[in-house]
């Protein structure tokens, strides 16, 4: 199958590296100089379509475990925020450094520069991958264990990551290979791959986990192994794009030495996003901590809540990616207005989609409660229904200040989302303090905290933004 972008010439092998390398250049130039609505629309477009499908992996995988029953679910629920923190790390913040550094890169002409990055970003997916593996299996059950969890919930969670952990190399590389691409301008070809992965990954996961035909029944254990194998498939492929010259940038002229310069300028936006996307992951893993304490059917019915919040970063990502790439691209050639003006127009648009699907879901959680637990599951259902009409209201904020983390990825300017991530958190760990000791609201006050930190977050980042222009 060919992921050649559909406006592509067809292309005789012998010339393919240097066609391609002028597919890419004029792909900059659009970034530089096309209308920004319909550019980052076109661009979008296919990321937005890719994330949909990644959410539908995310649903099928928390309806397998629905089926084999609320441990599972809640075993899911504990190890689906450090999961989300892999995806986030690997695709959101050093994915979107790697998309950044390469359009930046090519937006002030420098493709030698851009070819270095590429193998930076590939030896930062594997070590980085490797260190996660290490830690999740020297402290992972210390980490369930502070999660408030020890009992048949916290086994699932292990048995779930003892396979995910190890074997999430897998998704590193596929993610940054994809990123480098992205960086390039294209949005196509990484977009079409992420939907086969996440549509490979489905029944791979169905199969392992609930012992579908010859398949084994590795109960919750299968679905991370279904996901594995789904995006070590991908990631082949993306490497074998990237090597044959089909993304524009050539590794083959001459030797690549990955400079202290190039790490540099992939680590000072990537460390940065990557502390932003461990606190917003860490609030989340702190509030199923709390949560735990009213029960395992608490926690089950919350942590349906949280997947949905979990959903909106990739979501959010296919407008997000875009917006790395140009606003990079932009700032490369120093053209700071049009980058903001990409900013804004963009991060409003994520802002009001993700604040749609709020509203529909304060007004009828059973839309998306009902996908996993039976009207017989009286209290996950009404602990999940608590959580939307308390925080859906609110994914507007959150929509906005996510969507302005992705632009300022591509500025390069980082600060400003980490002040409001650690806005967040402050303002949800106090309030939720506050709620759950000093009034009688129990599990609702935790809610209630969440969303005052989800309105913290959105403001302080749009109104930084706004005063500072990244400058």
């Amino acid at each position: 199958m060919s992921f050649q972008e559909p406006d592509a010439p067809v292309i005789a092998p012998v010339g393919r590296a240097a066609s391609a390398a002028l597919i890419r250049s004029r792909r900059t130039r659009r970034f530089l100089e096309g209308p920004i609505g319909p550019t980052l629309a076109r661009l979008a477009a296919p990321n937005a379509i890719a994330m949909f499908v990644q959410a539908a992996m995310s649903i099928s995988e928390a309806y397998f475990a629905g089926r084999m029953g609320v441990t599972a679910l809640a075993g899911l629920a504990l190890v689906f925020p450090l999961v989300m923190l892999t995806q986030a790390l690997s695709a959101g913040a050093m994915g979107g450094a790697i998309s950044s550094a390469i359009a930046r890169a090519l937006g002030a002409e420098n493709t030698e520069r851009a070819s270095g990055l590429v193998v930076v970003a590939w030896i930062l997916a594997v070590a980085i991958a490797c260190l996660s593996a290490v830690l999740m299996a020297l402290f992972g059950r210390g980490i369930f264990t502070l999660l408030g969890n020890e009992g048949d919930a916290m086994r699932a969670a292990l048995a779930y990551a003892a396979i995910f952990f190890p074997g999430c190399v897998s998704l590193w590389m596929c993610h940054s290979t994809l990123s480098v691409i992205r960086g390039t301008g294209n949005m196509f070809t990484p977009a079409l791959m992420l939907v086969l992965v996440s549509a490979g990954s489905i029944p791979l996961s169905g199969a392992f986990g609930l012992g579908w035909g010859p398949f084994p029944a590795l109960g919750i254990a299968g679905l991370a192994l279904g996901m594995v194998l789904a995006y070590g498939i991908g990631a082949i492929a993306a490497l074998a794009y990237v090597l044959t010259g089909r993304a524009g940038l050539s590794l083959r002229e001459g030797p690549i030495r990955p400079s202290p310069a190039l790490f540099a300028d992939i680590l000072r936006v990537g460390l940065s996003a990557s502390f932003n996307s461990a606190l917003t992951i860490l609030t989340i893993v702190m509030m199923v901590g709390i949560v735990a304490r009213f029960g395992e059917a608490a926690l089950a019915g919350y942590g349906l809540g949280a997947r949905l919040e979990f959903l909106m970063i990739p979501i959010v990502f296919g407008i997000g990616a875009a917006m790395t790439s140009m606003v990079g691209a932009n700032i490369g050639a120093g053209k700071r207005d049009r980058g903001l003006a990409i900013a804004w127009t963009g991060s409003f648009a994520a802002a009001t989609i993700i604040g749609a699907i709020g509203l529909l879901l304060a007004f009828m959680p059973d839309l998306w409660l009902r996908i996993f637990l039976d009207p017989a599951q009286a209290e996950p259902l009404a602990v999940g229904r608590a959580y939307f009409r308390t925080v859906a209201p609110f994914y507007f904020f959150f929509g906005l200040g996510l969507a302005l983390y992705f632009a300022s990825q591509g500025a390069g300017r980082m600060m400003w989302p980490v002040v409001g991530s650690i806005c967040r958190i402050l303002l949800a760990i106090g309030g939720v303090w506050a709620f759950v000791n000093l009034t009688d609201l129990g599990v609702r006050g935790v809610f209630i905290a969440i969303a005052i930190g989800m309105l913290a977050y959105g403001v302080v980042i749009a109104m930084a933004v706004r005063v500072s222009r990244w400058k």
